[in-house]
């Protein structure tokens, strides 16, 4: 549970760092964000000694195929996020947030056989009203919110599929994406974005990336691993609530009447769901441990 809070917490203000270095194109910071992670991640493998974990991990066709899936979700929900947040559309992508744990729920019911309690299925019911309500009063679906929404629900679920930890497994992605993040960087990316034609203190905020990227990842996964995925959606509310907040009150988003009424029937269904989670934990622990004779 630690380990989810600290991820959630860093998540929310990761829009501060992402505003910071705005005046670099999305795709750009993608590629610094794979290249500085894999170094950091790289020196925290060989330091720790995790190596051995790495070459068992990679033995296993199944885990390399699953990672690499995961790491394609994984490139995409960064590259939507940082354009999310650097045109503005920060209230949008904590929507997709919010909506995210309900979405865990869901997953967790349909891939993972977690039983789904009457409330939660209310839950996921009232969220759906939400998004609908968008729907009706726009024409179209909050795209950048669900697009955001269920491509890190289904890395989670990737990463819950494979017996790997989460720095080796965070490592083995950020590896498979490295090409593609290199070859753009020597032919495609623009000279500004050159480390050599930037100035002292841009070129430590892009270096940074590297911590800011995999210090929540690592969070999230490890927590991933220990606790049932319908529960870790129960800590997602922290991150969206950071991104809420710095979006109306610090950035001046426009917060309409049909998005207010849909974050509210989102609230509503995370109100619900925690009310939910807390009576079944409580439960959880007053029922009798059964031991053998």
């Amino acid at each position: 549970m630690l380990f989810a809070v600290a991820a959630y917490t860093m998540w929310g203000f990761a829009p501060l760092y992402f505003k910071a270095i705005d005046a670099i194109p999305a795709g750009e910071i993608l590629m610094h964000r794979i290249i500085w992670s894999a170094l950091v991640l790289c020196v925290l493998i060989v330091g720790l000694r995790q190596i051995g974990k790495v070459k068992q991990a990679i033995g296993s066709f199944k885990v390399l195929r699953i990672l690499l899936l995961a790491g394609i979700l994984l490139a995409f929900n960064w590259l939507l996020f940082i354009w999310a947040v650097n045109n503005n559309y920060l209230l949008e992508a904590s929507l997709g947030y919010y909506i995210n744990p309900l979405i865990n729920v869901f997953l967790g019911r349909l891939f993972l056989g977690e039983t789904l309690r009457p409330l939660q299925k209310l839950a996921v019911g009232i969220a759906a009203v939400g998004v609908l309500v968008l729907l009706v009063n726009y024409g179209s679906l909050p795209w950048i919110a669900l697009s955001l929404a269920c491509s890190f629900a289904f890395y989670g679920l990737l990463r819950k599929q494979v017996a790997v930890d989460s720095m080796p497994g965070l490592f083995i992605e950020t590896l498979m994406m490295l090409p593609i993040a290199v070859v753009y960087f020597f032919w495609f990316a623009e000279k500004s974005v050159n480390p050599s034609e930037m100035s002292l203190n841009l070129v430590l905020l892009i270096a940074s990336v590297g911590f800011v990227t995999t210090a929540p990842l690592l969070c999230f996964t490890a927590a991933a691993r220990r606790i049932k995925y319908s529960t870790l959606g129960f800590f997602q509310y922290i991150g969206p609530t950071i991104m809420f907040v710095l979006a109306a009150w610090l950035y001046n988003e426009p917060l309409s009447q049909a998005r207010l009424i849909t974050f509210l029937f989102v609230w509503s269904a995370l109100a619900l769901f925690t009310f939910d989670s807390i009576n079944a934990y409580r439960k959880q622990r007053k029922e009798p441990v059964m031991r053998p004779e």
